[in-house]
């Protein structure tokens, strides 16, 4: 349903406007999907548009003039009008050089990349337009170029990586023709900004079908142009604990986590380092210290597509973490450990529980009791939190200006390890953290060789001759 404040921007811009809602609205609308963006296309020009909209005592945003695009806040709500266009040439792969204003709706609509975006709606209650089939290709499930998919690709980048990721919201399948034009355009893709490339992977991973669409990467040649540390996955054969390859079976990770991004970046990244480390002996298969290397090849997937901070944390987070699986006889000292090391990296205990079933269920084996026995896992970890053991030295009864009074001392590093082997006794037993019972604990790691404090005047061992 078209909001009634389009409908009042119609009225302030007059029959003649042939405003028209365009794009993936069009499309999503048609599908019956939630979407925040309402894009439209007017026969008028910018100038126009601008001084009907000010008439009508709304503010404007000239945000794209040179593109024929103008910003219209209505109800504090931005919504973009871009004058009916074509296309000059593509030279860089990603935008048009020029572009000729005043053509016809039908023109407007043929420069569109896809037929299911291809389509508009008229705001004056007429009939769907759709000149290149994007209805029927809806009813189909079918991701087609509009016309030539050679020439779509050649001219920007970012469309084979779009049908992928469409592939994967709406659980498409790419047209023969369309999916088979996309390798001969990878040349052009390579020209895409890394930040472009992030966002759409981000919106593909973060899909209902994502394995679909990671499937198209690799199969395109895509997953080699923007990931290749990830091609090594495929064929990789596991052990006995797991069903499927490295590869398969980080597509059911990414399909079982919650779909937020960091928590499928993760999935994605999480068993990369396996291919470097697999070795065999004795008919097993080991991946002795996949953890870190999956580490070392996230970290550099995520710098090289200019991941956010934020972003960038948790995941790395996760990866270090995935391979922590506590079990039954685990003791309460060390599940405070692990709450600790998640602490430290500011990873929510329910965020690592969310990803580590998914990616116990995503081993493929047959195991009636592994949900019960991570729920009682997680339940555990969470009665252990709630009881807010200490988990940082900042926790501890006695502070570092406490600390620094017993000892007599300033600050240097032998209060980090003091804090360290105190946060340990307490970590043991949280009843120790009070004032009485850490200050002899601190007196005697003092008294000892290691907290001895250096002779005057000495730092450190003298340097050498």
């Amino acid at each position: 349903m078209i909001p009634p404040r389009l409908l009042r921007l119609q009225a302030a811009l007059g029959p003649d406007a042939q405003l028209a809602l365009v794009g993936g609205a069009v499309r999503d609308e048609l599908l019956g999907r939630p979407h925040a963006d309402w894009d439209l296309a007017t026969a008028l020009l910018p100038e126009a548009v601008m001084a009907r909209a000010r008439t009508a005592g709304l503010r404007v945003i000239p945000t794209g003039l040179q593109h024929g695009t103008v910003t219209v806040i209505l109800d504090d709500e931005p919504v973009e009008i871009t004058t009916f266009r074509s296309d000059g040439d593509y030279l860089d792969g990603r935008r048009p050089e020029s572009v000729r204003l005043g053509v016809s709706l039908a023109e407007d609509l043929a420069r569109r990349d896809f037929t299911i975006n291809a389509m508009a709606q008229p705001l004056d209650g007429s009939g769907l337009v759709d000149p290149h089939g994007g209805q029927a290709d809806l009813r189909e499930g079918v991701i087609r170029a509009v016309g030539d998919p050679l020439r779509r690709f050649a001219e920007d980048g970012l469309r084979p990586l779009r049908a992928c990721r469409f592939a994967a919201q709406l659980g498409f399948r790419i047209e023969a023709a369309t999916l088979a034009a996309i390798p001969a355009r990878l040349g052009v893709a390579r020209k895409v900004a890394v930040e472009r490339v992030l966002v759409e992977l981000t919106k593909l991973l973060t899909g209902n079908h994502p394995g679909t669409g990671l499937e198209h990467l690799c199969g395109s040649g895509l997953l080699e142009l923007w990931l290749p540390e990830l091609g090594p996955m495929k064929g990789c054969g596991q052990n006995r604990h797991h069903r499927f390859e490295v590869w398969d079976h980080t597509l059911e990770v990414v399909r079982l986590a919650p779909p937020d991004p960091a928590l499928r970046w993760a999935a994605l990244l999480h068993d990369a380092g396996k291919p470097g480390t697999r070795t065999e002996a004795g008919g097993e298969v080991h991946f002795y210290g996949h953890e870190d290397r999956s580490l070392e090849l996230a970290g550099a997937i995520l710098g090289r597509l200019k991941a956010g901070h934020a972003l960038t944390k948790e995941v790395l987070a996760l990866v270090r973490h995935h391979g922590v699986h506590p079990e039954p006889g685990w003791g309460d000292a060390a599940c405070r450990r692990l709450l600790k090391r998640l602490a430290e990296d500011g990873l929510a205990l329910d965020r690592w529980a969310a990803f580590r079933l998914a990616d116990q269920q995503a081993k493929g084996i047959d195991d009636p009791e592994r949900e019960p026995r991570h729920a009682a896992v997680v339940a555990r970890l969470e009665a252990l939190a709630a009881a807010r053991p200490p988990l940082a030295a900042r926790d501890l009864a006695l502070d570092g200006a406490a600390l620094m009074a017993l000892a007599g001392r300033t600050g240097g590093p032998w209060l980090g390890a003091l804090q360290a082997q105190l946060l340990e006794a307490v970590l043991e037993d949280p009843a120790l953290n009070t004032p009485d019972r850490l200050e002899p604990l601190a007196r005697g790691w003092l008294a000892s060789p290691a907290g001895a404090a250096p002779p005057p005047g000495r730092r450190g061992p003298r340097p050498g001759p």
